[in-house]
């Protein structure tokens, strides 16, 4: 989804915070880049909270990964 459609669709969304949850569930299931999730964010004056919410999610899914990855890792010199 671009920025164009995210607008498009946001302007069908009432309330400002419901706007926010939307935009953030988009980008975590994928939806959106974090690029078009931090322009909108920008255009709408969110960009303090978003930015919050988005370090939240980033470091929740970074930490599923470490938990549940288990390869082996060589360095190579």
């Amino acid at each position: 989804m671009n920025r164009e459609e995210l607008n498009w669709l946001l302007e069908t969304i009432k309330g400002a915070e419901t706007a926010e949850r939307f935009v953030l569930a988009q980008y975590e299931r994928g939806r959106i880049s974090a690029h078009v999730m931090a322009d909108v964010a920008r255009e709408r004056g969110w960009i303090n909270r978003i930015a919050n919410q988005f370090l939240t999610t980033a470091t929740r899914h970074s930490t599923e990964c470490v938990t549940t990855t288990e390869l082996p890792i060589a360095i190579g010199r």
